[in-house]
C-alpha cells in the first residue's frame, strides 16, 4: 500500500495525521470563510490537526438567519451553525448532533425553515450575553473538534457595485445590497464593501490569526464569504501582520451570478484589489479546474504565492470538494511548506 493510500485510510477514520510541523507538533490552523465552502475546509482540516479555529462571516441576511437577525437584532447564526456542524466528529455523538443542529422545521407557522442550531445559538446569546462564550458552549455540547468565532461582533450588511445589473443598461454600475441578493445578482460584481464601514473585529478572532501557524482562506462564495473578512480592518491587519503562512483554496467552478465567467486567476486579482497589502504563501487549486496554469502561476506570484495543484474535487463529478482529498492536499502543503527555514 502506498503512503498516500495509507494517509487517506487514516483520514477516512478521522485520525489526525502527525508530524506536520518541526518537532512533531500539530499546526495551529485558522480557517476563514462562510457557508458550504468553509464547511468543506473545516471537515478536511479537523482530520489533520487538533488545533483548529474557524472565523466566520456575519453578513448573511437570508432564510432563517435573516429572519432572526431582523426580528431580534442578533448576528446571523447560520454560517456559525454550519461551521459547528462541520467540526462535529465522525462518531455516533458527532453525527447525531451534526444532524440535529442542521435540522429545519417544516410547518405552516413561524417555525417553518428555522434550523434547530440557529435557535440554540441565539438562545445562548440571549442567556449569556456573550457571543464567544455561547459558541464555545455549543461547541462543547457537540464535542466539536475546534472552535468557532464570528469575525465581527456586529451584524454586517454586504453591498456590491455591480456593472450591468440592469440588462437594459449594461454599462451602468449599481449598488446591490444584502448578501443573499449579491450572491445571485445578475451582472458583473466589481467590488464589495460592508456597512458599517469599519466594523469591530472579535478580539479572539484577531488573536487566533496572530497566533496561528497556518491561515486558510476559502473556498467559498468569493464576494459574500471570502472577501468580507478582508473588509474588517483589525482582522485584515492581523492577516497582514501574522507570522502564519497563508493558503488560499480556490473554488472548483465559478459561482452562478456572483462570479460568472471568472477564471481562477481572476479570483486572485479580485482578492488582491480588495486587500493590496495582503501576501499569500500558497494557492491551492484542483488540477482539473485550471485550464491556464501559467496565468494562474503569474497571478499567484503577484500575491507572493506558489501554486499547488491537487485532485480535491468529488470523484462523482459534482463541483464540491471531497473532504478526504482536500485533507490530503492540506496535509501535503503543511508538510512541504511548514516552518522550516525562511519562506520568502
Amino acid at each position: 500500500m502506498t503512503s498516500r493510500n495509507m494517509r487517506l485510510r487514516r483520514l477516512r477514520r478521522g485520525t489526525p495525521l502527525s508530524g506536520r510541523m518541526r518537532g512533531g507538533a500539530q499546526p495551529k490552523v485558522v480557517a476563514l470563510g462562510g457557508g458550504m465552502g468553509l464547511s468543506a475546509s473545516l471537515t478536511a482540516l479537523r482530520r489533520i490537526t487538533g488545533d483548529l479555529t474557524a472565523v466566520v462571516t456575519v453578513a448573511d441576511d437570508g432564510g432563517s438567519s435573516g429572519r432572526l437577525r431582523e426580528e431580534l437584532g442578533v448576528l446571523p447564526p447560520g454560517d456559525l451553525r454550519k461551521a459547528l456542524a462541520a467540526l462535529c466528529g465522525d462518531d455516533e455523538w458527532g453525527r447525531t448532533w451534526s444532524q440535529v443542529i442542521q435540522h429545519r422545521f417544516q410547518s405552516k407557522g413561524d417555525l417553518h425553515e428555522h434550523a434547530v442550531g440557529n435557535l440554540l445559538i441565539v438562545a445562548l446569546w440571549e442567556q449569556l450575553g456573550d457571543h464567544v462564550q455561547a459558541l464555545d458552549l455549543v461547541g462543547k455540547l457537540l464535542g466539536a473538534h475546534g472552535r468557532v468565532l464570528p469575525m465581527s461582533a456586529v451584524p454586517l450588511e454586504l453591498q456590491a457595485l455591480v456593472k450591468g445589473h440592469d440588462p437594459d443598461r449594461p454599462d451602468q454600475v449599481d449598488t446591490v445590497r444584502g448578501q443573499a441578493t449579491v450572491a445571485l445578482t445578475p451582472g458583473e460584481v466589481q467590488s464589495v464593501h460592508v456597512v458599517p464601514h469599519d466594523p469591530p473585529a472579535v478580539p479572539e478572532a484577531v488573536a487566533a490569526v496572530l497566533d496561528a501557524d497556518w491561515v486558510v482562506l476559502g473556498p467559498g462564495s468569493w464576494f459574500s464569504s471570502v472577501i468580507p473578512h478582508l473588509l474588517v480592518p483589525d482582522l485584515l491587519d492581523a492577516l497582514i501582520e501574522t507570522k502564519a503562512r497563508k493558503v488560499l483554496s480556490l473554488n472548483l467552478a465559478p459561482q452562478p451570478g456572483e462570479t460568472d465567467g471568472f477564471s481562477p486567476q481572476r479570483h486572485l486579482e479580485v482578492l488582491g484589489r480588495h486587500a493590496p497589502k495582503l501576501a499569500l504563501d500558497v494557492v491551492l487549486a484542483d488540477e482539473a479546474a485550471v485550464p491556464d496554469r501559467e496565468s494562474l502561476a503569474d497571478a499567484a506570484k503577484r500575491l507572493g504565492a506558489a501554486v499547488e495543484l491537487a485532485p480535491v474535487a468529488s470523484p462523482d463529478g459534482v463541483p464540491i470538494h471531497d473532504p478526504e482529498l482536500l485533507a490530503a492536499a492540506y496535509d501535503r502543503i503543511f508538510r512541504m511548506h511548514g516552518r522550516i527555514g525562511p519562506w520568502r
